[in-house]
């Protein structure tokens, strides 16, 4: 049976790499090389668009080092498959995908693991201040509070205020397991005005803020109305001061979006009748919001956030909670807030919200020259199957980018489970995966973590050992997408899952100056070399006398590039070019790798 070669990742196979715009001509190439007396009858390419049939196309003999090719343009945006079919005369045998970008050949079509191809209508907007800075994370009320002697405003009925910044989060909760008391530190807009200057001189240039919208608990993702800030947190002159401040010091600012559910004790639901003459949905069926809800029995049991009552879901197909939310009216929640001059927004669970949906949000936000638009998509946003739907987040007409929780992964995976090149090979191949499915600026508008407000702290799940938490750092900073830092992980704040991940911030109390000296110095360097911030991704796994050590490589099409090395290990490493392992890497790049390298503990070098 006849050779058959294939490498999506190599140029030589398949041009360009990745994905690709609409009505770009793409070049797939295969080498076969036949047996002796072997004749070859066909070479095909099978490309089905998602959802439709097969299509074949026959590949053109070159004559010459056994390539077959052909050349095509997609004409429509979406996500398509394919993989090949050869028939000699010695039978028909099928190519299909590989770890790494590689082929295989198999002898049967059934089950077929598929190459996948991006296709899509534009490129994503991607405005400098966003794609070569550094977002820091916000929980409001765990930040910092910027009012005389700590006093905490607009205190909630049936809360607690804690004691200390200093003690645990703690949730107070029925018999059955619901939150009675919700617990709040203070933090407020004046505590992050007050602390610009810290995080100016850490290097951050944009905060992304968790929401800050009238509700009944300190996360605020049971919005109690769109239109209010929460009082614990401030007011809108607090917010535009915060805004003018931040613009004045180049820094920006994104705001958390949480238009999938709303909160029972809100003006829209109303459940207890606290909002007076506001008549809600769980009150009355005359009320202007009872379209906006599904009851499936009247008033007490509807549709809600993965059956949490306190959180009722809102039909975003409804015409008039999409014009509330996103209409061309100025009195549109985006709208209002755009105009104070925020600069984007983080939408939670996109992928509960239609498709049409976020199009929509995506038409306000460019009437308003407002380019970022990240959604919460915790998987490969360019295959992902939500409530039996493909979304489509990558064609350029919605989100500009996602959160990277594939990138908290990859960094614990690397720091956790590897004990051999080939565990290393496997998750560098699993993360380079991304860059193949996504388009480019996409790929680089991703808002990377290594800890948020759903996870983990870095510290707890790296178990307090300070050299992996620096190595994730580095990790972070030196892989494509925007680097996101999560409120208290540069001074090592610790935390295990919610409420504990949601400690209030140390100040004056930091234990740990290594970690933020090791984060400034990796903000600094980001921003002084434009390959961190737009260069391709490659890497190289370097077989040492213990663990494999790991080159994140950065480079451009003119064959710039930075080998950030990291060993991974605590022993002494010496590795060399002719134990090199190479993923992703043309082959000018891979020669810039020429000389033995000494790491020591736990080292990172850059060359």
């Amino acid at each position: 049976m006849a050779h058959i070669l294939y490498n999506a990742w190599d140029s030589l196979y398949k041009e360009p790499f990745g994905a690709v715009k609409i009505d770009h001509e793409v070049v797939w190439r295969l080498q076969v090389f036949p047996d002796e007396n072997e004749e070859i009858h066909y070479v095909n390419l099978i490309l089905t668009k998602d959802g439709e049939e097969d299509v074949p196309y026959a590949l053109e003999n070159l004559n010459h080092d056994g390539l077959y090719q052909v050349k095509l343009q997609i004409g429509t945006a979406g996500l398509y498959f394919y993989h090949f079919e050869i028939e000699t005369s010695h039978g028909r045998s099928y190519l299909e995908k590989r770890q790494g970008g590689m082929a295989q050949q198999v002898s049967s079509q059934s089950d077929l693991l598929r190459f996948q191809l991006t296709c899509f209508d534009e490129e994503v907007p991607s405005p400098k201040w966003y794609r070569q800075g550094v977002v820091y994370q916000i929980f409001p009320d765990r930040f910092a509070n910027g009012l005389p002697n700590g006093e905490v405003q607009g205190r909630k009925p049936n809360s607690f205020i804690y004691g200390t910044t200093a003690d645990k989060p703690y949730y107070i909760r029925d018999k059955n397991n619901e939150i009675v008391r919700w617990d709040f530190y203070g933090g407020n807009l004046k505590g992050i005005l007050k602390k610009l200057p810290y995080l100016e001189e850490l290097g951050v240039t944009t905060i992304y803020l968790n929401p800050i919208f009238l509700s009944r608990s300190n996360h605020h993702y049971d919005t109690a109305d769109f239109l209010k800030i929460d009082p614990m947190i401030g007011n809108e002159d607090d917010l535009k001061e915060l805004i003018t401040e931040m613009h004045k010091k180049n820094m920006h600012l994104i705001l958390d979006g949480v238009f999938n559910h709303v909160g029972k004790e809100s003006i829209y639901f109303n459940a207890s009748g606290s909002y007076g003459k506001n008549v809600g949905a769980a009150q009355s069926k005359e009320s202007p919001y009872y379209s906006w809800f599904d009851f499936i029995h009247y008033p007490d049991d509807y549709k809600s956030w993965w059956g949490i009552k306190d959180l009722p879901v809102i039909d975003k197909d409804n015409p008039e909670y999409q014009k509330f939310i996103y209409g061309d009216s100025n009195r549109s929640v985006l709208s209002k807030w755009n105009n104070f001059g925020i600069d984007g927004w983080r939408l939670d669970v996109a992928d509960e919200l239609p498709m049409n949906f976020l199009r929509g949000i995506r038409k306000n936000l460019d009437s308003h020259h407002k380019q970022v638009m990240i959604g919460e998509v915790w998987e490969d946003a360019s295959n992902k199957i939500a409530y039996d739907e493909r979304r489509q987040y990558t064609v350029g007409d919605n989100l500009t980018g996602v959160m990277g929780y594939p990138t908290r992964i990859f960094v614990m995976d690397l720091l956790e489970s590897v004990k051999s090149s080939q565990d290393i090979k496997k998750y560098c191949n699993e993360y380079l995966q991304l860059q193949e499915n996504y388009p480019r600026d996409f790929w680089l508008n991703t808002l990377n973590n290594i800890g948020t407000h759903d996870t983990q702290r870095i510290k707890t799940v790296l178990h307090n050992d300070d050299n992996k938490v620096i190595q994730a750092f580095r990790i972070l900073f030196n892989l494509p997408g925007v680097p996101c830092i999560y409120y208290g992980d540069e001074v090592g704040v610790e935390g295990d899952a919610d409420p504990d991940n949601r400690r209030f911030f140390p100040w004056g109390q930091e234990k740990n100056s290594r970690i933020i000296q090791e984060v400034k110095q990796l903000v600094d360097k980001r921003k002084k070399n434009i390959l961190l911030q737009e260069g391709r991704l490659g890497f190289v796994i370097a077989r040492g006398s213990h663990c494999p050590a790991l080159a994140i490589v950065r480079y451009d099409d003119q064959g710039n590039s930075v080998y950030n090395w990291l060993n991974l290990t605590q022993y002494k490493q010496i590795i060399s070019p002719e134990n090199g392992e190479y993923l992703c890497l043309p082959q000018n790049i891979q020669q810039k790798f020429q000389h033995e390298l000494t790491l020591d503990s736990w080292e990172y070098k850059v060359i």
